[in-house]
């Protein structure tokens, strides 16, 4: 009953922002994306009571992605708060590592087959990424490399987390963290290197769903072998 109840109140939240995004409503903008943590963080404390570590690390990278979102909306007429927005989030991909290092922990015998494969790809993906942004990135190129390094290790502890959690929470949170990937990709070569077309409804569409689906994975998350805190 809850997770519909804020399935629901998540899906008022997601069109809204999403016709905001491509009607160019400002104010509908401003007052629904930061209820799109709000609410996570909200779902994740009632189905919770963030008893453990790994939820109360989930929480705390909400907390930095709802400061990130409201850095971001301030960045367009104060073009210094986007460096404070990539912090804010590169705090919340930290959390969520430290989180899924827990899972980890609780099982690290378990051998993922594809594992190097898919590592391989992301890294592939983060460093053409990487050189294709350079020549535009000017005095961000740091910033931008070390973030860029951050989500893709996000992705790969999530992919991580195979046989040491239940296969649900395993896959919501691996396509969550792609989601992410996504998103943040999009912004990236939106704003430093050309535009992209309803680039707003790309990013959020596609960072509501990723936060969606790892709080959503968190929730459901058991362990397959408890040797760590829940």
């Amino acid at each position: 009953m809850k997770t519909k109840l804020f399935a629901l109140a998540f899906a008022i939240v997601y069109i809204l922002q999403v016709y905001a995004e491509s009607s160019g409503d400002l104010f509908a903008g401003n007052v629904t994306k930061p209820l799109v943590a709000i609410i996570l963080m909200l779902w994740l404390y009632v189905s919770t009571k963030l008893k453990g570590r790994f939820h109360k690390r989930i929480f705390a990278g909400l907390l930095f992605a709802l400061a990130g979102d409201i850095f971001l909306m301030i960045e367009a007429n104060r073009p210094g708060y986007f460096t404070y927005g990539l912090v804010a989030f590169l705090l919340c991909h930290i959390f969520y590592i430290r989180a899924f290092i827990l899972d980890h922990k609780s099982n690290p015998s378990v051998k993922i087959p594809f594992f190097l494969w898919s590592v391989g790809a992301l890294f592939i993906f983060c460093i053409g990424l990487f050189f294709y942004l350079q020549p535009f990135l000017g005095s961000m190129q740091f910033a931008v490399l070390v973030y860029a390094i951050i989500i893709t290790v996000m992705a790969v502890m999530a992919l991580n987390r195979y046989g040491k959690v239940n296969i649900l929470s395993y896959k919501l949170i691996l396509f969550g963290a792609l989601f992410f990937l996504l998103s943040d990709s999009v912004l990236a070569v939106n704003k430093f290197a050309q535009p992209i077309p309803q680039s707003g409804v790309l990013i959020m569409a596609s960072y509501m769903i990723a936060q969606y689906l790892i709080v959503y994975g968190t929730v459901v998350r058991e362990l397959l072998v408890k040797r760590t805190e829940i």
